[in-house]
């Protein structure tokens, strides 16, 4: 047999071998593919009716204080990326996963998610450690702990205008609630959908993952450098959240909403009915439980004050709303 016979013959078996091998590759990839596009299934939930309201802890928060993180060990898991902020993932002395938010998002984050589980609405599970050595990292002072816990599973993200709550209240609601809190850092990457499985079933939390950037400004909307505060406002600034302005005016059953941060097209259809039923769930809670989602972000006494007023000032603003006004804000 010449060279070249022997050569070909040995290209058409080498062909056929990977054929062979390749099919059963091909199938296992294939069903690899589709497991992984087999998306866990369950009932959406955003916001629930919080009837027990007046007498939410918001100084524990949606965790209560049987989560509280337990400081008596730190064990450094490995160091999260992406995001603003430093963040740590870490076990406590009760074993418990969480992640551990370094920086000024910290204190903001931790109020806000408080206020928005407030009235209802579904949020991580978060404590402000006032100081706590991470080994290995070094000692930090005012630590976001956001719990890990095993029985959840984190999913992808959820997109503001895409989702299945589209065009109902909740979603309207909290669209209002992110103006409120001055989150000028709405993007889909911020939003993540958690499962959660109970004995009656499965259910998919959309929840607001990321509120570091409240409790700051956003800009004021057209302004010529609107372009660049919607790439950054200000965060964790209780003196810049106290100056900026919330509610401008109601035009043609639109509420006008002073927001100059990301994605602001979100807030141009909210009607007057909308902000005001978020305004009357917010105006059930008392200075008192307002003020204790700033103590447990670990403000000064002066900085609890301000945010507090400053707070009910826009709740009073939205709660003020009447149907079928038009009319500009002073």
């Amino acid at each position: 047999m010449s060279l070249r016979a022997r050569a070909l013959r040995a290209l058409v078996l080498t062909l056929v071998v990977f054929s062979g091998l390749s099919s059963p590759t091909l199938a296992v990839q294939k069903e690899k593919e589709k497991k992984k596009k087999a998306a866990p299934t369950g009932t959406p939930v955003m916001w629930r009716e919080p009837s027990d309201i007046s007498t939410r802890d918001l100084l524990a928060g949606p965790g209560g204080e049987a989560m509280r993180p337990d400081l008596s060990s730190i064990t450094f898991i490995k160091e999260e990326t992406g995001g603003y902020s430093k963040k740590y993932r870490v076990r406590d002395g009760a074993g418990r996963v969480w992640v551990a938010k370094i920086g000024d998002e910290a204190q903001s984050e931790t109020a806000a998610s408080r206020l928005v589980w407030a009235v209802g609405y579904q949020a991580e599970v978060t404590y402000l450690v006032p100081r706590v050595e991470i080994p290995g990292k070094g000692t930090f002072e005012n630590v976001r702990f956001e719990a890990r816990p095993e029985e959840v599973e984190r999913l992808d993200e959820w997109k503001w205008k895409q989702n299945p709550f589209t065009g109902k209240r909740e979603l309207q609601g909290l669209k209002v609630m992110m103006a409120l809190l001055e989150n000028w850092d709405l993007k889909d990457a911020n939003n993540r959908i958690l499962l959660v499985r109970g004995a009656e079933g499965n259910e998919l939390h959309y929840v607001v993952s990321d509120l570091g950037a409240t409790f700051g400004k956003t800009g004021t909307p057209g302004s010529p450098m609107a372009w660049l505060r919607n790439i950054r406002g200000s965060r964790n600034k209780p003196e810049d959240f106290v100056e900026d302005k919330f509610v401008t005016g109601v035009e043609g059953g639109r509420v006008r909403l002073d927001y100059g941060g990301k994605s602001g097209d979100l807030m141009r259809d909210i009607t007057v009915e909308d902000a005001a039923w978020l305004g009357g769930w917010l105006a059930r809670l008392s200075d008192e439980q307002i003020a204790d989602a700033f103590r447990a972000a670990n403000y000064t006494d002066e900085e609890v004050q301000m945010l507090t007023d400053a707070t009910r000032k826009r709740i009073d603003e939205l709660a003020a709303l009447r149907p079928g006004a038009s009319s500009a804000m002073p």
